[in-house]
């Protein structure tokens, strides 16, 4: 009961984040240029430095092995979405399939991985929010456009979350300590994660007639798959993953729970995709997880 209440304090100050986005845009002090390079700063700056500064630990084969139960149970947890969004949502077109597929896992899961476990459990984090992006820039990729010559090799060798994942992973394997002048301004460039994410998607919400918001079937049914049926069916996969740490379990759940990724609208810009669908899932399942969230949380109270 103690997570749920932390998991309802943190969203409730996340939501007051995304009322700031919201504000700032329609009181036109930031414009969709700015939340556009916001954004940009997320993705090349805040988020690589997140990920780093989660890697910043003394190695121990503990941490090691709870590493690769965290990468394998983070592998299947994604193929379990993508599995499930390819099932239920056959039917849709590739914007809604991309989004019940790929949560929000490294805007909103990070933060409220390491404000509900605490800056130690977003080690175990990172690696969803690695393999999400390798899976979006292939995987992704190939449903937006149908077409395999699309996935570049080329971009996945310069993601900057992929990078980060490199360099934090050789942080912690290798006996390399950081001078503290430097820890502290990763550690306080990481925190910046949480705030920034929901005052950009404050922006895409305030972009959104809320009509179209409201009326859109497509947006319901693709956060019902990504808010509900996918991590009540992740809390199954987690309870049966044998050997499974519960801190370990629990971060990796806060990410496959966390609503409809932002990068959809990014990537449905790219390919020329429906960008006001995109952001119709991303604002609606956002605004929808500050519910659904602590009701799968509570579900684990009864199955794990």
């Amino acid at each position: 009961m103690d997570t749920i209440r932390l998991l309802l304090q943190q969203n409730g100050i996340m939501f007051a984040y995304l009322v700031i986005g919201y504000l700032l845009y329609r009181g036109k002090i930031l414009t969709m240029k700015g939340s556009g390079e916001l954004g940009k700063m997320l993705l090349y700056l805040v988020m690589p430095f997140a990920i780093v500064r989660s890697y910043i630990q003394d190695f121990s084969m503990e941490m090691l092995r709870g590493f690769f139960l965290s990468f394998t149970a983070a592998a299947l947890a994604l193929i379990l979405s993508i599995a499930v969004s390819e099932l239920l949502l056959r039917k849709s077109d590739a914007v809604h399939r991309f989004g019940a597929a790929f949560s929000n896992a490294g805007f909103i899961g990070i933060p409220l991985v390491q404000m509900v476990l605490g800056a130690e459990a977003v080690f175990y984090v990172a690696s969803f929010v690695a393999i999400l992006n390798f899976l979006q820039w292939t995987y992704g990729v190939l449903i937006m456009t149908g077409d395999r010559k699309t996935i570049s090799l080329a971009k996945l060798k310069t993601n900057p979350i992929l990078i980060s994942f490199v360099v934090g992973m050789c942080l912690f394997l290798l006996p390399v300590h950081l001078p503290q002048p430097v820890m502290g301004m990763v550690g306080t460039i990481a925190s910046m994660n949480g705030p920034l994410a929901m005052i950009v998607l404050g922006t895409y919400l305030a972009q959104v007639p809320l009509k179209d918001l409201l009326r859109s079937r497509d947006a319901y049914l693709c956060s019902l798959v990504r808010l509900l049926v996918i991590p009540a069916l992740t809390v199954v996969l987690l309870k049966l993953y044998p050997g499974m740490i519960p801190e370990i379990r629990m971060a990796i759940l806060l990410a496959a729970a966390a609503p409809v990724g932002s990068n959809v609208a990014i990537f449905a810009q790219l390919y020329d995709a429906d960008y006001r669908s995109a952001v119709c899932d991303v604002c609606l399942s956002t605004l929808a997880s500050i519910v659904t969230m602590p009701l799968i949380m509570g579900l684990t109270t009864v199955l794990w």
